[in-house]
């Protein structure tokens, strides 16, 4: 079925508007385990190509006469859910990178990972500020509109918490003063700073924010690593007009022995408004 599979897949990514494409269980994973990535973002994109060679190499023909504007991207042998009798057992968390301005994602995003764990709510979700234009700061009135989405969730009961990632302390203070639901946790990048600053410190203790570490790069995945992975993958399938939307990467954790039970990425990509060009 190779020839004719790897054309379909072309034939269904030219059609389709939004894609989206999900890892499952890397723990699973022989294949990555081969590998060390240094970065998140090589990890990423080694996830990316992997999914999308093997979902291409699988697909029946046929479907494209049935194609959408919408099109799934996943293997059904990597998906893994959660046992119902073990979730009391685990805590399931997640970090979501925005990369578009529509913070409705969030919802979306956080729904996808529920159904994919087979769960009805995560127990955290950290935001990754959303990208902003070169030579710009963040600011509480840019993160606003995500909060608030966040805090929906958590009064919808599909969260329990959610955190923050890589705000200094006046922020994280400005943020926390705004709020209705408070972050519970801000994670600090070690890259980029090696002891954790002494007024972040002291706000996070005095107002039981837990400090966590990362080292995920500012940006995880551009633009052009994302139609780069596309067009390493399916050859000839208009990689160049696609842009991530937004990327949750999820963690199942055994929580009386810290153990990674599962973890995997799932993403959303819209393909590009074509450029008028005027007179």
């Amino acid at each position: 079925m190779g020839t004719d599979s790897t054309a379909a897949a072309r034939s269904l990514v030219t059609r389709a508007a939004t894609l989206y494409l999900q890892t499952g269980n890397m723990m699973n994973w022989g294949r990555l385990k081969k590998k060390c990535p240094t970065a998140g973002s090589e990890e990423l994109q080694d996830c990316i190509r992997t999914t999308l060679n093997e979902w291409s190499a699988r697909i029946n023909p046929e479907l494209v006469q049935e194609s959408s504007q919408t099109l799934e991207c996943s293997v059904s042998q990597a998906m893994e859910t959660l046992n119902p009798e073990e979730r009391e057992e685990m805590k399931v968390s997640a970090k979501l990178f925005v990369v578009s301005s529509d913070q409705s994602s969030i919802r979306h995003a956080v729904d996808m990972a529920c159904s994919t764990l087979s769960v009805t709510q995560l127990d955290s979700v950290i935001l990754a500020p959303p990208p902003l234009e070169d030579g710009a700061s963040l600011t509480l009135e840019n993160l606003q509109p995500y909060w608030r989405e966040l805090e929906r969730l958590v009064w919808d009961k599909k969260v329990v918490a959610i955190g923050t990632s890589d705000l200094d302390k006046p922020l994280l203070e400005q943020l926390y003063l705004w709020a209705q639901v408070k972050p519970n946790s801000n994670q600090v990048n070690l890259a980029s700073c090696c002891i954790m600053p002494p007024d972040l410190t002291a706000f996070a203790k005095e107002f039981d924010i837990q400090l966590l570490t990362h080292s995920d790069p500012k940006e995880l995945l551009s633009e052009e690593m994302f139609q780069e992975a596309l067009g390493d993958s399916i050859e000839e399938c208009q990689a160049q007009e696609w842009s991530p939307s937004w990327i949750l990467r999820y963690s199942v954790i055994v929580k009386t022995r810290g153990i990674i039970k599962s973890k995997g990425y799932i993403l959303q990509a819209q393909r590009k408004a074509p450029t008028i060009n005027s007179l």
